[in-house]
């Protein structure tokens, strides 16, 4: 079988390799993205804490504090073209002692350094007018208007999707276990036995990137995953905030935030454990409890009778925490995307600028199509629309009034675009639509998802899985006897 050759080829559909891959799709060149898992956005980006910082955490002499504030400024218009849930909510930044606000006044001195835009330091009153849901023993703290919230996975299945248009090639079930270069060649094997060649590599391999820069024979680091446990609240929720609330920062964290989702449920946390395992996504009863006392220290109506879930992200670390973006210099034509941890998702479309910059200026040839498409159309959501809007829907398309999941008003039809976009398993369609992410958490909408899915895909359902290989919803085959 004849192997297909691309211009570039990007490890990694994350955040950060599908902001690369929708940047490069705007130019004449012939790009792969290539993800180990069965659909994009399945990794680090996955849990994501959805937020797009203001940019007064880092120094402006830190990579990642320059790319978090251009990527910032990049978000309303990527709002605009790929209709991705995003709001500019704000952020809060709280202090309960005079000594914590010494820490406030250094980030909003950094944050005025940084050119973070209306910026300022509050007052006991101030907070209090701003959230009224705060702790009333607040003593001040600092106000950044211009930071928001995002619902990340949609972020990520828009900028592949909106790169599919405009020709990147994607391949999902695409592990690189092998590579090798040759003549200006790279040739990549998946554990599968798949392979693409490639002129240049960019590494976005998050979690794994130093093991895929190992494989390129490029730069020898380790990534260490740094663990954050976070509880999702239903949507009733007393405490639900009107910004993202941080505390005062301790030395190696911004602490446990309280978060309002952009689709009207909330989070409370994260921690932040290093840990050595990269596959380790357990949530405890102990760091529970660590964070709702962080989290009810703030908000004090916060209530654990409000808990819909729990889930842990794995963040890659990488010694010095900054961003390594960089040419390799040990392996020719590869471009380095590692250690992107927080505020990894807010810097992402700076990043991908930032990368197309590196493989023009490391001999790749760049010139823009003249038929680009920036923008991909709006998916109707049925919890969104008027009863009037949503009659008219339905008159059209009667699955509009077929509700699959009813905490979140997810409709049939949106299952069906869903599939029909290439999401095949059941996580995809929850992160997608947000079929199974309500109060019952799929309780009611998992076997109906399952069934639409058997009837567009022409799979059994016992072949349907959560999230790829080792991941069946039904173990056996449906109908079959027990043999005694």
């Amino acid at each position: 079988m004849k192997i297909p050759v691309y211009d570039v080829a990007i490890i990694g559909a994350g955040c950060v390799g599908a902001s690369i891959a929708r940047r490069l799709s705007a130019y004449q060149v012939d790009v792969a993205l290539l993800e180990k898992c069965v659909d994009v956005g399945f990794g680090v980006s996955k849990a994501n804490s959805g937020i797009i910082h203001a940019g007064f955490h880092h120094p402006v002499t830190s990579l990642k504090a320059r790319l978090e504030i251009r990527g910032n400024l990049m978000f309303d218009q990527l709002h605009h073209e790929l209709n991705f849930p995003f709001k500019r909510v704000g952020i809060l930044v709280v202090a309960f002692s005079y000594e914590q606000m010494k820490a406030v006044e250094q980030l909003y001195e950094q944050g005025v350094r940084n050119g973070v835009p209306l910026i300022e330091v509050c007052g006991r009153d101030r907070l209090l007018l701003l959230e009224p849901k705060l702790n009333p023993d607040v003593v001040g703290g600092l106000y950044a208007p211009t930071g928001g919230i995002i619902e990340p996975y949609r972020y990520v299945f828009a900028l592949v999707e909106s790169a599919m248009r405009n020709g990147v090639a994607l391949h999902t079930d695409f592990q690189v276990a092998k590579a090798d270069c040759k003549r200006g060649m790279y040739t990549l094997r998946s554990t599968q036995g798949d392979a693409v060649r490639a002129r240049y590599i960019v590494n976005a391999a998050g979690l794994y990137a130093d093991e895929v820069s190992r494989l390129l024979g490029a730069e020898s680091f380790t990534i260490t995953p740094r663990k954050g446990e976070e509880f999702l609240l239903e949507r009733s929720a007393a405490g639900f905030p009107n910004h993202v609330i941080f505390p005062a920062p301790g030395r190696h964290t911004k602490g446990m935030l309280v978060i309002p989702t952009v689709e009207g449920t909330m989070m409370i946390g994260p921690t932040a454990e290093e840990i050595e395992d990269k596959e380790d996504r357990e949530t405890t009863a102990d760091n529970l409890d660590k964070v709702f006392a962080s989290a009810m220290h703030m908000v004090p109506v916060i209530s654990r009778r409000e808990i819909i879930t729990s889930f842990a992200g794995l963040r890659p670390v990488m010694e010095g925490n900054d961003f390594f973006i960089d040419v390799s210099a040990e392996a020719p034509h590869v471009i380095q995307a590692a250690g992107i941890q927080s505020p990894g998702l807010t810097a992402s479309p700076a990043i991908g600028e930032y990368v197309k910059d590196l493989l023009k200026r490391n001999g790749l040839t760049l010139t823009e199509k003249t038929h680009f498409d920036p923008s991909i159309p709006a998916t109707p959501k049925v919890r969104e629309l008027t009863p009037e809007a949503l009659a008219g829907l339905v008159r059209e398309d009667p699955r509009y009034g077929h509700i699959v999941c009813r905490c979140e008003a997810v409709s049939e039809a949106e299952v069906v675009e869903a599939i029909r976009k290439g999401h095949a398993t059941l996580d995809g369609i929850k992160f997608y639509t947000r079929a199974g992410m309500g109060r019952c958490q799929g309780g009611f909408c998992s076997y109906r998802v399952l069934k639409i899915l058997a009837r567009e895909t022409g799979l059994p359902i016992e072949a349907i899985t959560k999230r790829g290989d080792g991941s069946r919803i039904v173990i056996g085959r449906i109908g079959a006897r027990t043999q005694e």
